[in-house]
């Protein structure tokens, strides 16, 4: 399924919209975009939003990503400071309105958006999961609102249907599968076993992480796609050891400490092999109880450059309690963005919002915060939002067209320094 061209998508995002009830109902889509075209000119305009615009989120506060909420609330959070702190959107300040995604063992993510439709969100952030994302994807763009997030990965979102509403600040699977299968192959694995839990992300890495490793001449000898909602996981690591790996890579969430503690248990340690995680199960929590060196010399890859000290500081000024930072650049770009898209387009909807996504991220006078770009916007003037994240720069798929992955390494006390990469691989996503 090709996605639409975001002329055409903002065209039936606003006829949707027209329709979508005051509760934030979903809607019938039309036949086709031009169908949506005649409604809309039919009506006039599209649909206009109230003048205050209100920045939902759906990200974790329960489930097997509870561990990344903290950093990602914590950057929007201070993006909607700074940005009502320069006078808000629309002369207005920015509403907020948080709730919580859960994961897929619930329906809390589709509750939530239930709540925030009801309460006339114009975007919401989120979800951290791909999984979660694509459960309610439809029911947000369906309403003519904008859904955009910090953290979701799969490539299925690059072709996925979304009437042009959705985008998102980490970049897809793609890139960050090629540098986690050329990083497996450049430290001598040329045997290779996949742990990967059977989802869109799992999978979806799983297959990058392949494909990137034996064209660099190294053979996946064996690759189990498990249930992340399994018990334990005694004979899908059992298929592993059989196989003999050099290399194993890990694809999960946080069940990847039960996979750890098996992997241990069948004798598979990071002293006889080599374990290689993602940024879904690289944690300085999960593996806290387990002894001292279980993840020593382990190494992962997240999306996105380190958040920087000065930003870290900004954050903790929110947020006092912080000890992870991953997602947070994003989410505070995510913010930062759809207030700039909602001035540039000098209407809060949703489809006025997402009409101008690209434009704010790319082509104009480069700026970093929202203060400084508002002023180039007032004065008349293109912008390119530079963000903490990295330059966004959205393609016609609302991925970002550039992005960078870092590497990371746990220590004896089976943490990895979050601040510190061994080294960060730039890439472009369409390459």
């Amino acid at each position: 399924m090709i996605r639409i061209s975001r002329a055409m998508a903002v065209a039936t995002a606003a006829a949707m919209a027209l329709a979508a009830c005051s509760t934030g109902g979903t809607t019938t889509a039309p036949t086709s975009a031009n169908t949506a075209t005649a409604q809309a000119t039919a009506t006039g305009s599209a649909a206009k939003g109230d003048g205050t615009l209100t920045i939902g989120s759906v990200l974790p506060q329960t489930g097997s990503l509870a561990y990344l909420g903290p950093p990602e609330y914590a950057g929007v959070d201070l993006a909607i400071k700074e940005i009502n702190d320069a006078g808000g959107v629309l002369g207005k300040p920015v509403a907020k309105i948080h709730t919580d995604s859960g994961d897929t063992t619930t329906n809390i993510a589709s509750q939530s958006v239930d709540k925030l439709l009801a309460q006339k969100a114009d975007a919401i952030i989120g979800a951290a999961s791909s999984s979660v994302s694509e459960s309610i994807i439809d029911k947000i763009t369906r309403a003519g609102v904008v859904e955009f997030s910090p953290a979701n990965t799969s490539d299925k979102f690059t072709t996925i249907k979304d009437d042009g509403l959705y985008f998102r600040t980490a970049p897809p699977d793609k890139l960050q599968g090629r540098v986690l299968g050329d990083l497996v192959v450049s430290d001598g694995n040329d045997t290779v076993g996949i742990l990967a839990m059977q989802d869109s992300y799992g999978t979806g890495l799983a297959d990058q992480v392949t494909q990137t490793a034996e064209a660099g001449g190294a053979k996946v000898v064996e690759r189990v796609d498990y249930d992340p909602k399994a018990p334990e996981f005694s004979a899908d690591v059992a298929k592993i050891k059989a196989a003999n790996p050099k290399g194993i890579v890990l694809i999960g969430f946080d069940e990847t400490a039960k996979v750890v503690a098996e992997l241990v248990k069948q004798g598979l340690t990071t002293d006889k092999y080599k374990w290689y995680m993602v940024d879904g199960n690289m944690s300085n929590t999960n593996f806290l109880k387990m002894p001292r060196g279980t993840l020593k010399g382990v190494k992962g890859t997240i999306p996105g450059a380190a958040a920087p000290e000065a930003f870290q500081k900004r954050l903790l000024g929110v947020n006092p309690k912080l000890t992870n930072y991953t997602y947070a650049a994003e989410s505070y770009d995510a913010a930062n963005l759809i207030a700039l898209a909602a001035e540039a387009a000098k209407d809060d909807a949703g489809a006025a919002i997402a009409a101008k996504l690209v434009d704010v991220s790319k082509g104009g006078e480069k700026c970093k915060d929202f203060k400084s770009c508002d002023e180039l916007l007032k004065a008349g003037k293109d912008i390119d939002y530079d963000g903490v994240s990295g330059p966004v720069d959205f393609n016609d798929a609302g991925d970002p067209s550039v992005a960078t992955i870092g590497v990371y390494q746990y220590g004896a006390d089976n943490k990895y320094n979050a601040a510190k990469a061994l080294e960060y691989r730039k890439g472009d996503i369409s390459g």
